[in-house]
């Protein structure tokens, strides 16, 4: 019988996600499937143990705009035009085929060409939690293949906005009927004319980008100063709940909004105390959002045409896949990283939801016809990891995809010193160290690496240097110094962030991949910077000195001048890093200042072995004379 408490239905579906979800991770099936069949359990269609999932499902949402405003506090602007080929080209590529493929296949089921390019569009997006927390499951989400599919997974949530646009046109005669062309977010906006809803929505976005800039430090900083710990959680739930209501009162999407708020917060000093506060938040609504999906599986639907929905669910994720697979060989993308990607994106996503109420509401689509799209959809998220435990058996393993090295435990004395990265440049530094009989850790996020270095006898723990708690766990809240010498620079930069916030006992010392990377890293608390080519290339220049004629001494004071001259060039123009202007007439300026001091020393000493020459000869002339 269904059941009318809240707090009854809040056991139930906590009770359904407790007892769900260990069996199935048990079992290999993921929390994500476990979630799923829990939620298809208690609801309407089976058990009926919490009745209709539509009010849940509105709360549950917002574990979607949890995950993409912490997905926002990892992501920092620079990096996000770093990503800019996996946003707007893989991204725009994948959604144009996705939509090609299910279109043609739509139409050669006998749709109109409005209703099969509408459910095109539609069906073309995917699950940003389902995909992200599979791969964040499998230890996915970091590498090519976690990058790859967030950039097509942002791209998405951008195409969200336009599709809101032009999906009314497609309805017959071009215009949808009055009332129907705002979206379902329209709120307080809704009829009020198109210039100043676009006004307003552009208001909103300035809102979020220069409040998050300018605002919300001092807020913080201001409640921070009452150490108590559940009012800031309390505020950090509140930024997101304030800009996901700000987004949805102008039209825009909720989840989009949280996602703005925190790439403009990926630079603050709080982003790491709004991570920990938040990230519980994350994980429980989305567990009940993935429930709440589950339990909107229409089983009488599925039971009344089921040959129907299964075998236009299975056509569904075939044409994703192979779309998105087509996509990655044109982008030159390895095979089984493109695969895991295009398995990922298989499904349909939880905007389509939204989308399949608009565009029936704005009659592109029939209520029937929009009621078999979305027992599709809800079958393909919940076919997703089903789908990526097959691939993961049949391809990934066949591939030889390493397991995840044995986690060896801490040892208890202290350490003197904790090496992220042991790669070729902290293998050296390390055997400096234990030569001289100093105690180290080692942390390295390698699976390849650990297998290798394992077998020579080093060793090695395996985990992300960056997570407080490995940090902890290997000692640093009383060791005396932090070598960071790991590969990726974003990680490298909040590494050091975070250990000189969480450890001020350590000494830090950072591999640089550059100056602007050195700055990065002085910036946000390095004590020192080891820029990794700098000294090779002195040496590999002097080798080059000594081939072209010059004495030793010559040689050896060039690189001697140009590392002090750098070094002092380095620290000068410390203040100005960022300041593209300044910065750049300050290198030019400097480069042609030591330039010049170089040339007058080196025209100096050639000089003085000229003249230590002339006195050799006439030495031997006189030597032989005499």
């Amino acid at each position: 019988m269904p059941a009318e408490s809240f707090l009854i239905q809040a056991l139930v579906y906590l009770a359904a996600g407790v007892i769900s979800v260990p069996i199935a991770k048990r079992l290999g099936l993921g929390s994500v499937l476990g979630y799923l069949i829990a939620g298809a359990v208690v609801g309407p269609f089976v058990l009926d143990l919490v009745g209709e999932a539509g009010d849940v499902m509105k709360f549950a949402e917002f574990g979607v705009v949890i995950l993409l405003f912490l997905i926002g506090l990892e992501v920092r602007p620079a990096l996000l035009w770093e990503m800019r080929r996996s946003i707007f080209g893989l991204g725009l590529m994948q959604m144009l085929s996705s939509a090609l493929a299910i279109g043609a296949i739509a139409l050669a089921l006998g749709a109109p060409l409005p209703v099969a390019t509408a459910v095109g569009l539609i069906l073309a997006m995917s699950s940003t939690a389902i995909v992200l927390s599979n791969l964040e499951e499998k230890g996915l989400r970091q590498g090519p293949v976690g990058q790859a599919a967030f950039g097509v997974l942002l791209f998405q949530d951008l195409a969200v906005i336009p599709l809101f646009a032009l999906l009314p046109l497609l309805a017959a005669g071009g215009a949808a009927p009055a009332g129907a062309v705002a979206s379902p977010h329209a709120g307080v906006l809704g009829g009020l004319p198109e210039w100043l809803r676009v006004l307003a929505t552009f208001g909103a976005v300035a809102v979020v980008v220069v409040g998050g800039r300018y605002l919300t430090r001092p807020m913080f900083r201001f409640i921070a100063a009452a150490r108590l710990r559940e009012i800031f959680t309390a505020s950090a739930l509140l930024l997101v709940v304030g800009v996901a209501a700000l987004m949805e009162a102008v039209g825009l999407s909720p989840a989009l909004g949280a996602f703005l708020a925190g790439v403009v917060l990926a630079e603050s000093e709080f982003r790491r105390e709004l991570e920990t506060d938040i990230e519980p938040f994350r994980g429980l609504l989305l567990g009940l959002f993935f429930i709440t999906v589950g339990a909107g599986l229409n089983f009488a639907l599925i039971a009344e045409r089921p040959v129907t929905i299964v075998s236009l669910t299975l056509a569904l994720m075939a044409a994703k896949f192979l779309a998105m697979a087509a996509v990655g060989a044109v982008m030159r993308k390895n095979f089984r990283d493109c695969g895991t990607v295009a398995v990922s994106l298989a499904q349909g996503g939880e905007f389509a939801f939204v989308l399949l109420a608009f565009v029936t509401q704005a009659r592109v689509m029939t209520p029937e016809e929009a009621a078999l799209a979305t027992a599709v959809v809800a079958l393909s998220m919940a076919l997703t990891p089903l789908a990526f435990i097959a691939w993961e058996r049949l391809v990934l393993a066949r591939s030889a995809a390493l397991a995840e090295p044995e986690r060896l435990p801490f040892d208890t004395d202290t350490p003197d010193a904790i090496v992220a990265g042991f790669g070729r440049f902290g293998q050296i530094a390390t055997r400096l160290l234990t030569a001289n009989d100093f105690k180290v850790v080692l942390l390295d996020s390698s699976i390849e690496q650990i297998d290798t270095l394992r077998r020579f006898g080093w060793r090695v723990h395996y985990g992300d240097a960056a997570r407080l708690d490995l940090l902890r766990a290997a000692g640093a809240d009383k060791a005396r110094m932090l070598l960071v010498a790991i590969d990726d620079k974003d990680k490298a930069v909040e590494l050091v962030k975070a250990a000189t916030e969480y450890f001020p006992n350590l000494t830090i010392i950072a591999r640089a991949f550059d100056r602007r990377h050195a700055y990065e890293l002085i910036r946000v608390g390095g004590d020192e910077v080891v820029r990794e080519t700098f000294e090779s290339a002195l040496l590999f220049g002097k080798k080059a000195l000594l081939r072209l004629g010059l004495s030793d001494r010559r040689a050896g004071r060039a690189v001697s001048l140009f590392r002090e001259h750098d070094l002092k060039l380095f620290n000068k123009l410390a203040p100005v890093y960022g300041e593209e202007e300044q910065y750049a007439m300050a290198v030019r300026d400097s480069r042609e200042t030591m330039e010049k001091l170089l040339g007058e020393e080196m025209r100096r000493l050639r000089k003085e072995e000229a003249e230590e020459a002339d006195n050799d000869r006439a030495a031997r002339r006189r030597a032989e004379a005499g």
